[in-house]
């Protein structure tokens, strides 16, 4: 068996992002994405000393350290070096999961989460080129690594420090005791370069346990050291006689989090310039705080820091990374959901708001309390979807689009939301104007060679053409010198102010002057498909006869005497555009009815002399010649032919530049219609239109070629549209309207829309006739609604309660009010923290289509959700939504929970709404339900269970409970109770209402009659450890469970047992399994690995 796989969209997580000038260039702009087949775990930018660039240190999953470097001219990254320490893969002993560098780029230290640090050494050689020392150790036994960054010690020894915690006592001690004893340790780690070793300088035990660790800036630009984040506490620290600062970390006022919940710093960013620089530092809940280091937040006083300051600055969503451009920009990398860009429109020095200092007296435990706001300091400018987390997914064309969508749960908490994926480019659309018929062809036409936007939109009909201006709005024109009163072929500017105009009788040449040129079609034959370019025109006859034209140094259009013609109809024909420095394109292609396409010669020295010929499988229906440049505009181009069949294919051919030679053909089927091909404008280069029962874009873009449909109306026509409003956008025609739009976000495969969520989704069901989806979504360390209400105004109450005098009871009533009534929105500031073992539900109905909440249900708190669509044997004209809970589990080392239940929800017919019909207790956790032949199977903890309906609950009819039997040959009866499972011997599994059918009877001492065998036996659960899903197909029971894979059982009606026949012998910590036929099914586990498992008859 061979397992293929195609990624559909790469992967939108943002593990981690840095900033730097990579490419030796002041601006910012688009860099090259590329894929390494690999993890990787860490990044850091570094720039030797005197140098104008930046070069990226990549540590990942290969046991390499690699350094890469941006090249402008091929817009790749190239590798400098690449360095092997260890094996490969994400293993706790190899380098590559931290990565610190000196600040001066003169070293680099890489680490691993145990044990192991390696450093090496950056330099450049005669030539300048970067070059990278042998790695030198720093390890240490039984030391655990949370942190590493460079210390900024300007041109001494690099140092570096790190959080490291050693287990060595802990380790030997069977107590456990040394385990609370020991401390976290901060260690710094000096690079001496005059003896190339490396040394643990200094280490300090740490009180607090620190989370994170961010260096500070030194020399001219601060004290340089360290700011160690801990639970609740900002402590800076730092070589020699420096005292350590200690400031709180702020907390939110009236937060209704559990108020034993600690607060941490999650992510950090560094803004230094030659003037000033600061800390971005983000809580849990994803508040910003500014920490300031100079004037007036650290006070030097004989070179010792004396006080530390931090201010509430905004809240944004809870990040991985965050940078901060020079250019004023603040980007986000999300930890869930959607990354955001930021322009930072004040650094936060609003006087009316606190800052809070080290130096202000708080007991221990106390800290400062802050009021949240809207966006203040910050300006929302941009948004790069993600689909993390992705919980759950169902393909299909709900929306009856003839494409399947993809719809799928996506993110956490408040921020959650329902996407509706569909393949194609998002389309931005500008204007849209009915015609007073329906239009056959659109083009847009420049009165001058040098003008930046379009003057005229140009209109075909069926028997007339309309003209219209392009300005602050767009107006039919009187006087553009094109004919309206017969349609129009093609048109075009033509030499540098000229317009041209192609109809079915002739030519119409219209000068700069408004002087008119006319030619006409001999004998009353009609012109049938046309081509032109700047300064050539080639004309078809009807009865395949073509006419070439050439614009002479006067302006003047030209016929050549040389005609040529062929026995069949000419269908479609197209010319380049002429190449830079040429006087014309040097070939035509036409397409004819024999189903042939043909490369025609423009050579002055033969002259539609053909050059080469393509066999089609069906007739063509447009062609279009392309040139194509390289991103970075340098090296020779390549002219692509793309040919539009009438069988709905488009082929893309390479067409040689010296001889016309056609090559490399290329096929695609867009659709049920023949395929119309249009130049347009993508990023300021040449891209192709085409139309068929979906409209196409297929653009150059990151050296490579994409072509993907437009999440859009089927289009017919199309050309490029360039105004002062819209500098590069598309004009096209769809039935009897007129559209302008812009294509957006090149180079994604999926466009979303979103629809917002409450809590966590967890599953979701879709209703087989109805355009509508149930979602499960449940929340850890959550409050229901009821709950968070009950607990605003108890905290409303106590203020007012604990107010003294009138004037402090008047306030305590304003305050408790704002309290009641100021709900922060949660998709914002974050949802309140419960403490664990706390869990939020609901069950929502949406419609698909519009993302409307049909019905929503809330669970009680405490309960836990999963669902299942069931369709009863006893009630099958209806269907029914089970949802199965967990109540009050605890996420300790091991889930923990007693019992839970199953609601029962009707759906109407319509799928428009549900309501509960009633709620059934079960004695342990529902982790999976599943319909089984007009019943339910549900998994609870690791207990297979069959339910039918009832009237009041469910009705349990059938659950799996097995003997674990083992057989020792032995003269004497003995009894032996088995402890931990089953070893070393022969196990038979018997249900235990067959076991009187089993090989051998057994006698009442559970000994074989005919054997002195002795049968010991301990009752045992179904599944191994927990099931995590069921599926079925036919009699056959998928059954996958949390840490021992999957198991195949069979329902046997008539004996009402379910019956394990096979198991998977490898362990795999399943999460999700779809059934691919009879014998095998398909399984992901939590390390983000995929098996196919099959069972085989043997």
């Amino acid at each position: 068996m061979h397992l293929y796989n195609l990624t559909l969209q790469g992967q939108t997580a943002i593990n981690q992002a840095v900033h730097g000038n990579f490419s030796g260039t002041p601006k910012a702009q688009v860099l090259c994405s590329h894929e390494v087949f690999g993890i990787i775990r860490s990044i850091m930018p570094f720039r030797l000393t005197g140098g104008s660039k930046d070069y990226i240190a990549v540590g990942s999953d290969s046991g390499r350290i690699v350094v890469l470097e941006y090249s402008t001219d091929k817009n790749s990254f190239l590798r400098v070096h690449q360095e092997t320490f260890g094996k490969t893969g994400c293993r706790r002993i190899v380098p590559g999961h931290y990565l610190a560098v000196d600040p001066k780029g003169r070293a680099i230290m890489i680490g691993a989460i145990e044990r192991q640090k390696l450093v090496y050494i950056m330099n450049r050689d005669a030539e300048a080129r970067l070059t990278i020392s042998s790695p030198l150790e720093a390890h240490k036994q039984f030391t655990l690594c949370y942190g590493m960054v460079g210390i900024d010690v300007g041109f001494e020894n690099p140092t570096f420090a790190c959080l490291e915690f050693d287990y060595e006592d802990a380790e030997h001690d069977p107590t456990g005791d040394a385990l609370q004893t020991t401390k976290q340790t901060l260690t710094f780690y000096e690079l001496d370069l005059g003896l190339n070793h490396v040394v643990r300088k200094y280490a300090e035990p740490l009180d607090d346990k620190a989370t994170m660790i961010i260096a500070v800036p030194g020399g001219n630009e601060g004290p340089s050291g360290v700011i160690l984040c801990c639970e609740n506490y900002l402590i800076y620290k730092n070589l020699g006689e420096q005292p350590d600062i200690r400031c709180p970390i702020p907390r939110r006022r009236n937060d209704l989090d559990d108020p034993d919940r600690s607060l941490m710093i999650i992510c950090a960013a560094t803004h230094k310039t030659k003037l000033l620089y600061f800390f971005l530092l983000q809580t849990e809940q994803g508040d910003l705080f500014k920490a300031f280091f100079l004037f007036p937040t650290l006070s030097f006083d004989e070179d010792l820091v004396t006080e530390m300051k931090v201010k509430y600055f905004d809240t944004v969503p809870a990040a991985n990374a965050m940078c901060i451009l020079k250019t004023g920009f603040l980007f986000v990398a999300s930890e869930f959901g959607d990354h955001h860009l930021y322009q930072i429109a004040n650094l936060g020095d609003d006087p009316e708001e606190p800052e809070f200092s080290s130096k202000m007296h708080l007991d221990e435990g106390e800290t400062f309390f802050y009021g949240i706001r809207e966006l203040k300091s910050l300006v929302p400018i941009d948004r790069i979807d993600s689909l993390c987390p992705f919980t759950d997914a169902y393909i299909g064309d709900l929306a009856h689009e003839d494409a399947p969508q993809i719809y799928a749960l996506v993110g956490r908490g408040a921020r959650s939301t329902l996407r509706v994926l569909r393949n194609g480019l998002e389309v931005s659309e500008m204007a849209v104007s009915e015609l007073p018929g329906n239009p056959n062809a659109v083009w847009t036409v420049k009165k001058n060679v040098d003008d930046k936007h379009d003057a005229y939109i140009v209109v075909s009909f069926i028997n007339a053409t309309l003209v219209l201006a392009i300005g602050e709005t767009v107006e039919e024109a009187n006087d553009s010198g094109f004919m309206a009163t017969t349609p129009t072929l093609g048109c075009g500017i033509i030499g540098d102010d000229s317009l041209l105009q192609i109809y079915p009788e002739g030519i119409r040449h219209i000068r700069s002057d408004r002087r008119v040129n006319e030619w006409k079609t001999p004998g009353k034959r009609q012109i049938v498909k046309c081509a032109m370019n700047r300064r050539q025109v080639a004309v078809a006859l009807a009865g395949g006869e073509l006419v070439y034209f050439e614009l002479d140094p006067t302006g003047q259009l030209n016929e050549f005497t040389e005609r040529t013609s062929w026995p069949h109809e000419v269908l479609c024909m197209s010319l380049s555009e002429i190449p830079e420095g040429e006087l014309r394109s040097r070939f035509l292609t036409v397409g004819i009815a024999d189903s042939t396409v043909r490369v025609i010669s423009l050579d002055p020295q033969d002259t539609l002399s053909p050059l080469s010929m393509q066999a089609l499988p069906s007739q063509p229906e447009s062609l279009l010649l392309l040139e194509t440049t390289s991103e970075d505009n340098k090296g020779s181009s390549t002219i692509h032919l793309n040919i539009g069949l009438q069988n709905g294919c488009l082929l893309r051919t390479t067409v040689d530049n010296v001889t016309g030679d056609m090559m490399d053909t290329r096929t695609r089927y867009l659709g049920t219609r023949p395929v119309r091909v249009f130049r347009v404008r993508s990023q300021n280069k040449d891209a192709v239109m085409c139309t068929s029962s979906r409209s196409w874009l297929l653009y150059h873009y990151q050296n490579r070629f994409h072509l993907t449909p437009l999440s859009y109306v089927t289009l017919e026509s199309a050309s490029s549209f360039s105004s002062e409003q819209c500098l590069e956008g598309i004009v096209a025609i769809a039935e009897n309207t007129l559209r302008i739009m812009a294509v957006e976000k090149l180079g994604a495969s999926f466009n979303h829309i979103s629809y917002p969520l409450k809590f966590t989704p967890r599953r979701m069901i879709v209703h087989p006739t109805a355009t509508t989806l149930m979602v499960i979504e449940t929340d850890h360390a959550a409050y229901t609604t009821i709950t968070l209400d009950r607990k605003r105004n108890d905290m409303a109450d106590d203020i007012v309660r604990l107010a003294n005098d009138m004037e402090e009871v008047e306030l305590a009533k304003e305050i408790a009010d704002v309290l009641r009534n100021n709900r922060p929105d949660e998709t914002v500031y974050g949802a309140a923290k419960a403490a664990p073992g706390k869990w939020a539900s609901a069950v929502r109905l949406l419609n698909i289509k519009t993302g409307e909440v049909l019905s929503l249900f809330e669970l009680p708190q405490d309960e836990a959700a999963n669902i299942a669509l069931v369709q009863f044997a006893s009630h099958q004209d209806t269907l029914m939504a089970l949802v199965g809970c967990t109540i009050a589990q605890k996420l300790d080392k091991v889930a923990k929970s007693t019992r839970g239940c199953i609601y029962t929800f009707l759906l109407t017919a319509a799928g428009d709404r549900f309501e509960l019909i009633h709620r059934t207790e079960t004695p342990r956790p529902v982790n999976a339900i599943h319909d089984f032949r007009g019943s339910a199977l549900v998994g609870m903890s690791n207990h297979l269970r069959l339910y039918e309906f009832g009237k009041k609950k469910l009705l349990a009819k059938c659950e799996n409970k097995l003997f674990a039997l083992r057989l020792k040959n032995s003269e004497e009866i003995a009894a032996q109770h088995l402890v931990n499972g089953i070893a070393k011997k022969e196990i038979l599994y018997v249900s235990l209402n067959i076991i009187g059918k089993s090989t051998y009877s057994l006698t009442k001492k559970f000994g074989f009659q005919n054997r002195k065998i002795v049968v010991t036996f301990r009752l045992v659960q179904n599944f191994p450890v927990q099931i995590t899903g069921i599926q079925s197909t036919g009699q056959r029971i998928i059954v996958t469970d949390s840490q021992e894979s999957v198991h195949f059982v069979r329902y046997r009606k008539a004996e009402n047992q379910l019956v394990i026949f096979c198991d998977d012998t490898t362990p795999r910590y399943v999460t999700t399994c779809c059934v691919l036929d009879y014998n095998t099914v398909a399984v992901g586990d939590k390390f983000g690995s995929i098996s196919i498992v099959s069972f085989i008859h043997l």
